[in-house]
């Protein structure tokens, strides 16, 4: 176990430095403050819970914007109206990655990195670094003020795995990162808060052609997949970007796009996910001891919205929480949008974000689905998949 390949870690060092009585009884406290340490990482392997270390931006933020000066928030009401409270998620109840580490049996979700109680052996079962209104550039959704890039949830992971080997050891950490989830939801703000700004990057698309702009989101991406692998990552689930012109914010501000979905954000979008989807396939092949998993978001997003009525839904354009707007997809929900009654027949819950029914069908199609929905392999086969070292 963890805990007797740390006891004798201890042991060991304690024999060969020929310590005195009384530190004898300073090190036998800290092997049982160690044994405490590790109650939560036995009780993972007993359950066969992997760990869950989340990146990405609003769609799996789970309040660490709370702690930031942003505009891009969610803890207030009616944020959470499902949940109990407004946690900082952006959604009336619980995100993805919140319903799939359920689904995989934890009884706790990963708590936000940047909340004052995500230390001690509670990192051990993971940390959520997302951040609303990030994205994988540096200079995406810096209209909202502070945000976490990539980059820096990057760094924040860093963090965390220095305190873990310190508590834990290099080879007790290294086998937590390989069989623990990482999940990286990230892209969509590059595009709809970045390169299709309304009117502040008019500018920049007549110079900067869509090709070019996907070309930099990939080579900084490929980079950011690959330092994750080199932090000890090895089973890393990688959501590609969704159709992002048929959230409400993109069909009010799109005035070509009538009663569908705007179409060229989309048409970007699919031109990301397929260079994506080749950059994944390359880690596979290239970085040794790994499984990446190419999860097809923009699919399952664009069948639900197709096919609303057969999933239960009556409304796949209108936000559950509107306020103004042709779609009511203007203004971010608040305090004082109007709040529909029955969240679980709306696709979406505010202008960018889907509901949580919604988000339990992206979750479960991830979590069992074909590899049409996320390829090779499914999130539970990962979860189950014993990689060589």
């Amino acid at each position: 176990s963890l805990f007797s390949s740390c006891y004798f870690h201890w042991e060991s060092q304690f024999k060969t430095e020929n310590r005195s009585a009384m530190t004898l009884l300073v090190y036998l406290s800290q092997v049982i403050a160690l044994s405490i340490l590790f109650i939560p990482v036995v009780c993972l392997a007993g359950k066969n819970i992997p760990a869950s270390f989340v990146f990405g931006d609003s769609l799996v933020d789970a309040g660490n914007n709370n702690y930031l000066t942003t505009l891009s928030k969610a803890n207030y009401d009616p944020n959470g109206i499902d949940f109990g409270s407004a946690t900082g998620r952006f959604t009336n109840g619980r995100t993805i990655v919140d319903i799939v580490i359920q689904a995989l049996g934890s009884d706790e979700l990963t708590p936000p990195n940047l909340a004052p109680t995500t230390r001690g052996s509670l990192v051990l079962k993971g940390v959520n670094y997302a951040s609303g209104g990030s994205g994988i550039l540096n200079s995406t959704g810096k209209l909202f003020g502070d945000r976490i890039n990539v980059d820096a949830q990057l760094d924040n992971f860093a963090t965390t795995r220095q305190d873990i080997i310190s508590w834990i050891g290099e080879s007790a950490a290294a086998k937590l990162f390989r069989t623990a989830i990482f999940s990286v939801t990230t892209g969509s703000n590059d595009l709809i808060n970045n390169y299709f700004t309304p009117v502040v990057s008019t500018l920049e698309r007549k110079v900067v052609p869509p090709e070019d702009f996907v070309d930099t989101m990939i080579s900084r991406f490929r980079l950011q997949l690959t330092r994750l692998y080199q932090l000890g990552a090895r089973k890393i689930v990688v959501i590609n970007v969704g159709p992002v012109g048929c959230i409400p914010f993109s069909r009010e501000s799109d005035p070509t796009a009538g009663n569908e979905c705007s179409v060229e954000p989309n048409e970007v979008a699919q031109m990301y996910n397929l260079q994506l989807k080749t950059v994944v396939d390359d880690l596979n092949a290239n970085l040794q001891g790994s499984r990446f998993v190419y999860a097809d978001v923009f699919r399952i997003v664009y069948d639900i919205i197709q096919n609303y009525g057969s999933y239960g839904f009556e409304s796949e354009k209108v936000p559950c929480c509107s306020l103004a707007g042709k779609v009511g997809g203007l203004i971010p929900c608040g305090p004082s949008s109007k709040v529909c009654v029955d969240r679980s027949k709306y696709v979406f819950w505010d202008p960018y974000h889907p509901t949580e029914a919604a988000n339990i069908i992206i979750a479960r199609r991830l979590l069992s689905g074909d590899t049409s929905d996320i390829f090779p392999i499914n999130i539970r086969q990962l979860a189950n998949l014993k990689l060589n070292t």
